[in-house]
């Protein structure tokens, strides 16, 4: 017998408040996404000092963060495939006891080859863990508080890299240790994302799809190869591959471009380097919390664009300044509407999907525009080498600020629309512009 599907909450529900389960599979999803930047920008902080430990070149060190991103399109296809045919709950557990102990093993890596490996697979953990963790919470928050969740889980990223700026200032400058420590420490909070994790119970969505589809007798591939379906998908990977290059085109560079003597670099203290990050970080999450609230009043698709277009004006701050003040105020405020223009996308993604190729549909999307995206570190690497790091950063961000706020605008959304009905398990429909 099918399940009953949710019902759209009242407009004046805005702050219904969440049960266990809500929580902790929110909780599991923020810990999780946190716990995917921590890892990776403690590369982006220490891949110089690996490089050097190794004998390897800057350069060639920027294509350890590359195999990361290039990987993780085959972790989100593998575990959301899963996902959508056994559940959001085991493939989750699994890629969570995964990704744990391959980011651990790093920090024994006794040379770059076998470093590059263990980022391969590393990537194919962390690929599944957005995708499915995003599902999941935004299918068990209710829809009239999904702007507000939204920012809050996207800006898990932030907290992680905010969380990894702290520890390297812990471990390394202040310590002393090397960077394998910093891998060690990546085993702590997936491990505390898998505790919350088991007590998650399995999405009622996802449920009520699996009860829509043996109803109508509707196969995976037959909602999966729907040309509404593919068409959409085709534009989520464009709008993801610029989404992606615009959030790591302004922030993995920028902590060596703030460190480098050479080639138009600021020269600071690696430890003040690093209290700019931790700062632009602070910045990224504001950004999150007021911009993904505020996608729920004016739209997913506008919220993006005026964030996108407000980054702009903040190039010459963000990449020619002198000094370590307007740097990080240049830092700060470029990371409050990147990142602001992030906190929509776990809402509006989810909401594109069909309930029943959700732990699929939004997590390939995204990890082909990372894996699209993944070549901008060796990109702006190599034109700092050659023209300087104001130029690199400042010819690589401005086009794809443009081509964010222009590719959002001309999509669709589905703002608030209520997951678990036959229309959301399985019609092409959804996305309607607002």
């Amino acid at each position: 017998m099918a399940r009953p599907a949710a019902s759209a909450p009242p407009r004046c529900s805005g702050r219904e408040r969440l049960t266990s389960d809500q929580r902790s599979a929110f909780l599991a999803a923020e810990l999780g996404w946190a716990m995917d930047a921590f890892d990776y920008f403690i590369v982006v902080l220490v891949y110089a000092e690996i490089g050097k430990d190794f004998g390897v070149s800057l350069e060639k060190m920027a294509f350890l963060t590359t195999v990361t991103l290039v990987m993780r399109p085959v972790g989100a296809l593998l575990f959301g495939l899963w996902a959508d045919r056994a559940g959001r709950r085991v493939p989750l557990i699994a890629d969570v006891c995964f990704y744990s102990v391959v980011g651990f093993v790093c920090a024994f890596a006794p040379n770059f080859t076998v470093l590059l490996v263990l980022r391969l697979l590393y990537g194919i953990g962390m690929g599944g863990e957005w995708g499915l963790g995003a599902a999941l919470a935004m299918e068990k928050i209710p829809a009239s508080r999904r702007g507000f969740f939204s920012g809050l889980l996207q800006e898990g990223y932030s907290f992680g890299y905010l969380l990894a700026s702290l520890a390297y200032l812990l471990v390394h400058s202040a310590l002393g240790l090397s960077w394998r420590w910093l891998f060690a420490l990546s085993i702590l909070p997936a491990l505390i994302s898998l505790i919350v994790r088991v007590r998650v119970r399995e999405s009622e969505v996802w449920e009520n799809a699996q009860d829509a589809m043996c109803s109508t007798r509707t196969r995976l591939r037959d909602v999966v190869f729907n040309a509404a379906i593919v068409r959409r998908f085709i534009y989520l990977v464009l709008l993801m591959t610029a989404f992606n290059w615009m959030s790591h085109g302004t922030q993995d560079v920028y902590p060596t471009f703030l460190k480098a003597t050479d080639n138009g670099g600021a020269a600071l203290a690696a430890s003040t380097a690093t209290w700019i990050a931790v700062i632009y970080n602070v910045g990224a999450i504001i950004g999150g919390l007021i911009f993904g609230p505020l996608s729920s009043r004016y739209g997913r698709r506008y919220t993006i664009a005026f964030c996108a277009v407000l980054g702009l004006p903040i190039i010459p701050l963000f990449a020619w300044s002198h000094g370590a003040a307007m740097l990080c105020l240049g830092a700060f405020l470029m990371q409050v509407f990147v990142q602001g223009a992030w906190g929509v996308i776990p809402a509006h993604l989810t909401e594109m999907s069909p309930d029943a190729i959700r732990g699929f549909y939004p997590g390939v999307t995204y990890q082909l525009g990372n894996c699209l995206a993944a070549f901008n570190l060796p990109i702006q690497q190599a034109l700092a080498a050659s023209h300087g790091y104001p130029f690199a950063l400042t010819v690589t961000v401005i086009p794809v600020l443009v081509v964010v706020a222009a590719l959002t605008l001309i999509g669709k959304e589905s703002r608030g629309i209520t997951f678990g009905s036959k229309q959301t398990a399985l019609s092409p429909a959804v996305g309607i512009r607002r």
